[in-house]
């Protein structure tokens, strides 16, 4: 038996598979419009230690991991460098792959990427639109309607009455005091540049959310066993996960939710303006590697706000040294030590 917490119900509750003996997981996975930073990476190894327990207790494992390779962020970056959306997100994408090694985190079975799956996208907004819960604005745009979905908010535990409402959201990103029609399809916009698709509603490109619940359903099936990502994507990118898809299927879409808690450098919250931002390969250029970087990333309870610091890592270089002396003396014990350097924990 694995017993997890459940965001969506706020309880712990036991983890099974809905079909067979596999759990279907879909993780969030990066915005490749830069180098993905620690605290990134903080979320993907606790799913990397999620994925390793499920194994632990004998169940299979199906692992889909999102990139998002088209978005505000990405075509900003895209059109500033003067580059092509797919040539600029494939330098992030390959680092992005070289950094999960360093980290010595398991692959997921599939890596979708927005841009492949443009057609399932515009079929899911097209099957919102057929059942009323869309509509398309006066500049083109496709909104779904969040008053028309009555479990909207059950995710984040919104209460409608002490929201602002009536609104619509065009960010791909936006706050928890803005409910509201969200972007479903993003009508062409001369700052797209040449970044746009054809569709029913005219050339433009498909909202955030939309692509998760598109790309989610087509590899896991319209209901799945369990959904995680970091805190900061329970409102609003999961919430309108679950409103699009269980409004176009009339199904459960995830049985079980998790999500990780915010990393924070010495106190702070990361920020490029603060200077304390920090990718993986900053921290690898100071001399750090990759398996003490992981060990003080998974250093805390998921669910536990983490604080980074280099003195951490600096105590996380003396801990493994302990572990693995430790290790090497009960090998030679054990005399089953066939390696000249003895045994490391891969952690």
């Amino acid at each position: 038996m694995m017993n997890v917490y459940n965001s969506l119900t706020r309880r712990v509750e036991e983890l099974k598979p809905l079909e067979g003996n596999e759990i279907r997981l879909y993780t969030c996975g990066p915005t490749v419009y830069n180098f993905a930073h620690i605290g990134n990476f903080r979320a993907y190894a606790f799913e990397d230690i999620l994925r390793r327990v499920v194994q632990f207790n004998g169940m299979k494992i199906r692992q889909v991991m999102n990139l998002t390779d088209v978005d505000d962020k990405t075509i900003r970056g895209a059109n500033a460098a003067g580059v092509a959306l797919t040539d600029y997100t494939k330098t992030y994408k390959d680092a992005f792959f070289a950094d999960l090694k360093k980290l010595n985190i398991q692959p997921a079975e599939v890596y979708p990427a927005a841009t492949d799956h443009i057609p399932e996208m515009i079929a899911l907004v097209q099957k919102l639109m057929d059942k009323g819960v869309a509509y398309q604005s006066e500049d083109g745009s496709v909104y779904f309607k969040v008053r028309e979905f009555p479990g909207y908010g059950k995710l984040a535990h919104i209460d409608f009455d002490n929201q602002r409402t009536g609104l619509r959201c065009a960010a791909d990103e936006y706050d928890k005091e803005n409910v509201g029609d969200f972007a479903l399809w993003k009508a062409w916009e001369e700052s797209d540049g040449p970044v746009g698709w054809d569709s029913p509603w005219g050339r433009g490109r498909p909202g955030w959310h939309i692509e998760c619940s598109a790309m989610s359903m087509k590899y896991l099936g319209e209901t799945f066993d369990l959904h995680t990502g970091g805190i900061d994507n329970l409102f609003p990118h999961h919430e309108n996960e679950i409103a699009q898809a269980e409004a176009a299927t009339g199904k459960e879409f995830v049985r079980t939710w998790m999500h990780c808690a915010h990393l924070r450098v010495n106190g702070e919250k990361m920020s490029k303006s603060a200077g304390n931002f920090f990718t993986l390969r900053d921290l690898l250029e100071k001399g750090y590697t990759g398996r003490e970087i992981r060990y003080v990333l998974i250093n805390a309870h998921y669910r536990t706000g983490l604080n980074f610091a280099f003195d951490a890592l600096e105590d996380a270089r003396k801990s493994l040294s302990r572990i693995d002396a430790c290790v090497d003396r009960l090998a030679r014990v054990a005399k089953t030590s066939s390696h000249p350097e003895g045994i490391r924990l891969p952690l």
